[in-house]
């Protein structure tokens, strides 16, 4: 009787409390997550990034998978601009691209349109370079990107898949003795040879000046997970800055094409299959990865077919 009592005064009380708005798209099942690859990636379904954004548990659980796998993806994301825009910030800063346009409607979304019909607003300027070479975004600034948001609206029935490859199983499958070479070793990041490459010498100088070369450490640690992480790539690293041998080599003309190959050895890790993974991509499909831990190579077979996409970009922190 006395429990009962007690019962029926818990639920009097609880009554006339608030309920707790839980929102069904998140939380109508635990997130599932499908691994991609051994080494890479994991799919992630029975959530929606916009519900997300306002369930601080869910955002938790998200950012901890995100870490885990270093790339993420989402399936059948009917959200809006600012929606997506929304979703990004919980995770860190946005930042808009420094040489590259925003979204109208989110203006912390970088625009990735490309072979738009001609009756296409103004406001969308469509990139005439390609991604399809390996990078990490923006390592040029002191401070690169943590990570990115981007997904697909509109693309080609086939073709247009975007890898992903694993920059800390880079390096810690290295010999050794490339590890010790490497070790303590800095490396420059530049934008004036990508970039900057078709534009006259004016406007050039012009960019470089604003956006001067950057130094990086060849191997960062991670500033959450400790992780040793391969950080040079083919897209924006052009040279050591303290790459030395004067026990070795037998005249100086010795001594910068063992730095050069050494670098090409480096960034060529990236094209190993087996630290990646590969997405073929749907209408609003949605991909998030951690700049730092990963680099992407998004595949330019799609011809003239239109591609749309819409990218979030999070902001870092000087790797210093």
């Amino acid at each position: 009787m006395t429990s009962s009592v007690a019962t029926q005064s818990t639920t009097s009380q609880a009554s006339s409390i608030a309920p707790a708005i839980i929102r069904p798209s998140v939380r109508r099942d635990s997130i599932k997550v499908e691994i991609c690859t051994p080494a890479i990636g994991a799919e992630l379904s029975n959530v929606n990034l916009a519900d997300a954004a306002l369930d601080p548990d869910a955002i938790a659980e998200i950012r901890a998978l995100w870490l885990k796998h270093k790339v993420l993806f989402f399936r059948d994301q009917n959200i809006t601009p600012m929606e997506q825009q929304n979703f990004a910030a919980q995770f860190a800063e946005l930042e808009v691209h420094p040489l590259a346009p925003s979204h109208p409607e989110a203006d912390k979304l970088l625009t990735l349109y490309r072979n738009l019909d001609p009756g296409k607003p103004k406001s969308f300027v469509e990139k005439a370079s390609r991604e399809n070479l390996w990078h990490a975004d923006v390592t040029f600034k002191k401070a690169p990107p943590r990570g990115a948001v981007l997904r697909w609206e509109q693309g080609p029935a086939s073709g247009g898949d975007t890898m992903w490859s694993n920059m800390v199983m880079a390096y810690e499958k290295l010999p050794d003795s490339i590890k010790q070479r490497i070790d303590g070793l800095y490396a420059k990041h530049s934008a004036e040879h990508s970039f900057g490459a078709q534009m006259p010498i004016a406007e050039r100088h012009a960019m470089a000046a604003k956006n001067p070369a950057v130094e990086h450490p060849v191997v960062l640690t991670h500033p959450e997970t400790g992780e040793k992480v391969l950080f040079v790539n083919s897209a924006f690293t052009t040279h050591f800055s303290n790459f030395f041998n004067f026990v070795d080599i037998r005249y100086g003309q010795d001594f910068m094409p063992e730095a050069h190959h050494l670098m090409n050895y480096l960034t060529s890790q990236a094209a190993i299959p087996e630290y990646q993974v590969r997405l073929k991509w749907r209408t609003n499909t949605v991909a998030m990865w951690d700049n730092l831990q990963v680099q992407h190579y998004a595949v330019a077979d799609y011809g003239n077919a239109p591609r749309k996409m819409l990218r979030a970009t999070l902001a870092g922190t000087s790797l210093d």
